[in-house]
């Protein structure tokens, strides 16, 4: 899975520890010990994670509840909104599909190669 540099950065720093992700039928793949290899889009430097735990909601507005802020990819000054994921998942989009809050954790970072 392809990241931008900042959630890529904070995945590795482990700040990060919920990827949020449409539930399509892609994601509709992955269970809990399955590895995901996250590539920065920026640099091409990957690193490899775990899945501790998939939580499904029905949209983005009803995950942004469970979790704080910080677990899925905001800074502590951050105003966390559910809306900010409609630039890159519509609405329509959740309502088909619904949503993913991957919990994960680091295994392992690589150059790029």
């Amino acid at each position: 899975m392809y990241l931008n540099n900042e959630p890529f950065q904070r995945v590795k720093a482990q700040t990060k520890k919920i990827e949020l992700r449409l539930y399509d039928e892609k994601r509709q793949l992955l269970k809990e010990n399955d590895f995901i290899e996250f590539t920065n889009r920026t640099t091409l430097e990957k690193i490899t994670v775990q899945i501790i735990r998939l939580h499904r909601y029905t949209n983005f507005e009803e995950l942004y509840k469970y979790f704080d802020k910080i677990s899925i990819g905001y800074d502590e000054s951050d105003t966390a909104h559910y809306q900010d994921m409609e630039q890159y998942y519509s609405m329509e989009e959740q309502e088909k599909y619904g949503v993913i809050g991957i919990e994960i954790e680091l295994i392992c970072e690589r150059a790029n190669t």
